[in-house]
């Protein structure tokens, strides 16, 4: 959230000469001459707009004891409190009730003095039983009028004169005219200084088009945002739909491409339900929100009873979803946390926030490399864990296709030997973390992770431990994905680089993956391959779009986008299809279990074997493929890939096209 935005929802402090009790004082000689002015006018139009004998005679008499009545009763009603400048309904109905209950007293008090004879007798003497009822029911309205009239004239004055110093009100667009929007227009013209001048109000509902909300006017449909945009030169646009779903979101941006706008919005519902936030502490809408998801429901009793007072390790623990998945696991407490990690400065920096949040915890960080097979055995051995998460792992497919003896020392014989160590030190459950990369492989990093789902599962057959793999697609806002590249292109003036305008991938949160893990993990009895729903794919292109719209900027225009190519070991598009042939549904209904083919253990151990032997060699990529193939028939190299994406197109042009002429 902005600065000024920040600043926009605080509450000046009174000035010290304005405060306390003489602030109270000013209010109370306000209202004493509010009630002189208001009796002097009850007065004069009962008498058809005549002053004579009753000024002297009955006015200034039943003035004094008018006014205790009424500063009592208003005081009552907290009427010399508060800032009139932020004068509202209730305030208005406060004033209403003090009137009514002062008019009510003054009138029962006179009527009921004139019938006792002591009484009677003194407002005689004073006059003042000739004062008509009328005056006082003229009183009671009049009364209502000069106040109100007073405090809303204060709250005008503040509104038309106070605004941003030094530079013009921000003009603003709220969509959705809802009780949020009507909320939020209402903070923001109470704001002590005002910053934004709201031109109106943008919803679907056609029946609230041409309608004022607080004089401010609902103006158009979605469809129609870019247009109202221009036409009133809006700066800024402030989603007020709490409840909107990411589809609704994403509608409302694709609409304002093309616009050099800013947004926001308004916090959800339930937060300010609970009073935690205020409508008008608005916040930057994030592609998060675009591309989020719904709430991840877990058997938390499950987990716990399967984290709590346990020995866990978790390899790649600096890593994107690595270090997520400590900061989950630190919920459940268990016994102790051993971090695994080759990478220094991402180790020291989890290790000081987990000590940090999880300060009663026993946390290890120990740098390790996972093909270490001696180092990897040595801290099994020690700390005898009941628990291991397997998150290491080298992850970026064009880098293993240059460096693919990496891929097979890291991602295969890494695994494998963490395994192994988790098979000699009985521990309990070990969950590896695949990748959607790993169906249908057409990449080495792909066929790497799919050769270690291959070998844990082999080696669940004569374990205690039960192995399980859990594999989804791509995380928002990992270390090195897709969306922190673009905001970096964007905020250095672009152009932003898409691989290919087809290119399509599944996108869940980190959090949302964690989760998910330990839900499987929990789940599984050994040997499974677990798939994560990922929802739809997204298209790059899309994202790319809404991410410069987002940024205030105009796709094509001030931000250009390039397309560079697909790169080697690329795929056009992931498969990860919960109604496939080959899933099978579970309890929870965003997991499912892979069908999977069983394997030749005695084939895959001499395979890995060989692997091992050339990955190091000079010129070892054909020869790491060819290995590949020999144990994953579904592996196919560039070419072949390259055949698969045309086909993968020409299916999805032609369905494009069916729709079209639908």
């Amino acid at each position: 959230m902005s600065e000024s935005i920040k600043s926009s929802v605080e509450i000046p402090q009174e000035p010290a000469h304005w405060g306390g009790w003489s602030r109270q004082i000013k209010i109370i000689l306000a209202h004493v001459l509010f009630f002189t002015v208001s009796l002097f006018l009850a007065f004069t139009v009962q008498s058809e707009m005549e002053v004579g004998a009753w000024f002297p005679d009955r006015y200034l008499k039943w003035l004094f004891l008018t006014i205790i009545v009424k500063l009592i009763v208003f005081g009552l009603f907290h009427q010399y409190r508060g800032w009139w400048h932020y004068a509202s309904v209730s305030d208005l109905l406060s004033i209403i009730k003090a009137s009514h209950l002062s008019t009510v007293i003054i009138v029962i008090g006179w009527y009921v003095s004139s019938y006792i004879p002591t009484t009677r007798k003194w407002m005689i003497e004073l006059d003042i039983l000739k004062v008509p009822v009328a005056v006082m029911l003229i009183d009671w309205g009049v009364t209502i009028v000069v106040i109100c009239g007073a405090r809303l004239a204060i709250r005008l004055y503040y509104e038309e004169t106070q605004t941003i110093s030094g530079g013009r009100l921000t003009r603003l667009l709220i969509i959705g005219a809802g009780n949020a929007g009507e909320v939020l227009l209402r903070e923001i013209q109470r704001m002590s200084v005002w910053r934004y001048d709201v031109v109106g109000f943008i919803d679907d509902d056609q029946r609230k088009h041409g309608v004022r909300i607080h004089g401010v006017p609902v103006l158009a449909s979605v469809e129609q945002i870019r247009e109202i945009a221009r036409k009133y030169s809006v700066d800024e646009i402030v989603i007020a739909m709490p409840s909107a779903s990411h589809k609704q979101l994403r509608r409302v941006i694709e609409h304002c491409q093309g616009t050099n706008l800013r947004f926001s919005m308004v916090p959800d519902l339930v937060s300010i339900a609970s009073g935690k936030v205020r409508v008008s502490q608005m916040r930057e809408v994030d592609i998060n929100d675009l591309l989020g998801r719904e709430p991840v429901t877990l058997d938390l009793d499950l987990i716990s009873a399967f984290l709590r007072d346990k020995v866990v390790v978790i390899t790649g623990a600096g890593g994107s979803i690595g270090s997520e998945m400590c900061r989950q696991v630190g919920h459940f407490v268990p016994k102790t946390l051993l971090l695994i990690e080759q990478a220094e400065n991402e180790l020291f920096y989890i290790e000081r926030e987990l000590k940090d949040k999880f300060p009663d915890m026993d946390i290890r960080a120990f740098i390790c490399d996972i093909s270490d097979k001696p180092r990897v055995e040595s801290l099994f051995g020690q700390y005898q864990p009941n628990v291991v998460i397997h998150a290491a792992a080298h992850k970026h497919v064009p880098l293993m296709e240059v460096n693919p003896g990496e891929a097979v020392k890291n991602n295969v014989v890494g695994t494998r030997n963490v395994a192994a160590a988790a098979d000699k030190f009985s521990v309990e459950r070990f969950v590896m973390i695949s990748t959607d990369k790993a169906v249908n492989p057409t990449s080495i990093m792909g066929s790497s992770k799919r050769l270690s789902e291959m070998s844990i599962q082999c080696l669940n057959n004569h374990s205690q431990t039960r192995f399980v793999t859990v594999r989804f697609g791509n995380v928002l806002g990992s270390n090195g994905s897709v969306i922190p590249i673009f905001r970096k292109q964007i905020a250095r003036g672009g152009p932003v680089t898409v691989t290919h305008p087809e290119m399509r991938r599944y996108f869940m949160t980190i959090p949302e993956a964690s989760q998910l893990v330990l839900q499987a993990a929990v789940m599984g009895r050994g040997g499974e391959v677990f798939v994560l729903d990922m929802g739809e794919p997204v298209r790059i292109l899309d994202l790319a779009r809404n991410l410069i719209t987002l940024s205030g900027f105009k796709p094509d225009e001030d931000i250009e986008i390039t397309f560079s190519g697909i790169r080697p070991g690329e795929k056009l598009f992931e498969e990860l299809a919960m109604d496939a042939e080959d899933m099978q549904a579970t309890r929870h209904p965003k997991i499912h279990i892979w069908r999977n083919v069983p394997t030749d253990e005695a084939a895959l151990n001499d395979t890995v074997g060989r692997l091992l032997t050339v990955a190091d060699t000079k010129d070892n990529h054909d020869k790491i493929v060819s290995l590949l193939k020999e144990v994953i028939p579904e592996y196919v190299g560039d070419m072949d890939s390259m055949k698969l994406h045309e086909k993968h197109l020409s299916k999805t042009n032609s369905l494009n096209n069916n729709d079209t002429n639908g």
